[in-house]
């Protein structure tokens, strides 16, 4: 029998984009992933800012690696009439177009998304910006640690004496990930309707959303959530706890049934799970000082296998604290053959497959990464630029 591999589902379209740093980078990479053709328009003075964030990823910047697999670099200047015509031809005949420029900076250039959805109108353009396109903020620089403050993340997010911004950027990631699902959700509209149409995502509304349950506590109580470090809020026993090896381990007890369990296989004490100063989560939240003393008396005699092996045993959530060099070599991953390797400048890098998965289809296509303007003398050929025009380009400094 002939089995049937479905293709990648955004095979055949085109995306131009005109990026930089974390948050547009990260959508278009989704939709490379998924078969989309993306080209990416850099600056000729180095292109891409994030490519000298640092050197961590075999010289390359580990910002860049993990942004912009797959996708196609056009180094030129769009400030020059030239370089800007090049681009408005590509456009035209692309599905998508993506920037996330200063604030005004496309519109400046006739890029931004309601100028180009006119000329277009089967064109679905993405403007990200930090704070939206209107209202006080609207100019404000936004790079992911200032949006993690004005969205509340900060106050959240660290121990009850120190806030802390989040370890990754999370503001940069929400706005891409809306940025992403918001191209997917207008393709589906242009395929039922035949028009495109502008989509707009800022970080601090992609941020405010995440804030969720935060958010909602200190609206409806009155109250912010207490920042716990990594125990939580409103349960009990809720947190991390050090091992006799040097580890933590972390556990979750999410009702009373799982309390008595954990007292009578784990912390061999049974007598707890009936004590009225421990039966309920409310009880363990009020006493959460001596439940947590409870708990880590008995973890801290077991090494961290054998903390996780009577933690599960008794039907307790847990998890071990890895670092992040753990994670690269978790056992899960290894398991499902999750890790790949992509092209670079420097040659293969690892990388994990994409979350996205797709029975029965076509895998992820994990292009290279590329170097500054790898593909503009092939892009340029493509929209009837001669050797000899190309060659005048770049000698004025227009393409690189």
């Amino acid at each position: 029998m002939i089995v049937r591999m479905e293709p990648l589902p955004l095979a055949g379209l085109t995306v131009v984009t005109l990026e930089q740093a974390v948050a547009a980078p990260f959508a278009t990479r989704q939709l490379a992933d998924l078969g989309a053709r993306v080209i990416k328009v850099e600056r000729v003075d180095g292109g891409d800012f994030a490519r000298a964030y640092d050197t961590a990823a075999h010289g390359l910047a580990s910002h860049f690696v993990w942004c912009n697999r797959g996708k196609e670099s056009l180094a030129l200047d769009v400030k020059d009439p030239r370089g800007l015509g090049v681009v408005q031809r590509l456009i035209a005949d692309a599905d998508v177009f993506v920037q996330n420029l200063a604030h005004g900076a496309a519109a400046r250039l006739g890029l931004d998304a309601a100028t180009l959805c006119a000329a277009h109108p089967r064109l679905i353009a993405v403007d990200i910006s930090g704070y939206g396109p209107s209202g006080p903020y609207a100019g404000k620089r936004a790079y992911d640690m200032l949006v993690q403050c004005e969205a509340g993340l900060v106050s959240v997010t660290g121990t009850p004496g120190q806030p802390v911004k989040a370890g990754i950027p999370a503001a940069d990631i929400a706005a891409g990930m809306y940025a992403f699902s918001g191209v997917l959700a207008a393709l589906v509209r242009r395929g039922v309707t035949g028009r495109g149409g502008p989509v707009e995502v800022s970080m601090l509304d992609a941020l405010a959303e995440w804030m969720g349950h935060p958010l909602h506590h200190a609206m409806h109580d009155g109250t912010p959530p207490a920042r716990t470090g990594l125990a939580h809020a409103v349960i009990a026993p809720y947190d991390s706890y050090a091992t006799s090896d040097g580890g933590r381990v972390l556990l979750s007890v999410q009702n009373d049934r799982e309390w008595r369990r954990l007292a009578e296989q784990v912390l061999g004490r049974p007598e707890l799970g009936s004590d009225p100063a421990y039966a309920t989560n409310a009880a363990r939240v009020e006493n959460r000082e001596r439940t947590d003393a409870h708990v880590a008396a008995a973890l801290g005699a077991l090494d961290v296998d054998e903390a996780l092996a009577r933690l599960e045993g008794a039907g307790v959530a847990c998890a071990r604290l890895r670092d992040v060099q753990e994670v690269a070599e978790h056992p899960q991953f290894a398991a499902r053959d999750r890790w790949r390797e992509v092209g670079s400048p420097v040659g293969p890098l690892r990388a994990l497959l994409p979350p996205i998965t797709l029975p029965g289809g076509a895998e992820a296509r994990m292009g290279a990464v590329p170097a500054l303007g790898e593909h503009t003398d092939e892009l340029l050929r493509a929209v009837g630029m001669t050797d000899e025009g190309i060659a005048a380009l770049r000698r004025d400094g227009v393409i690189a």
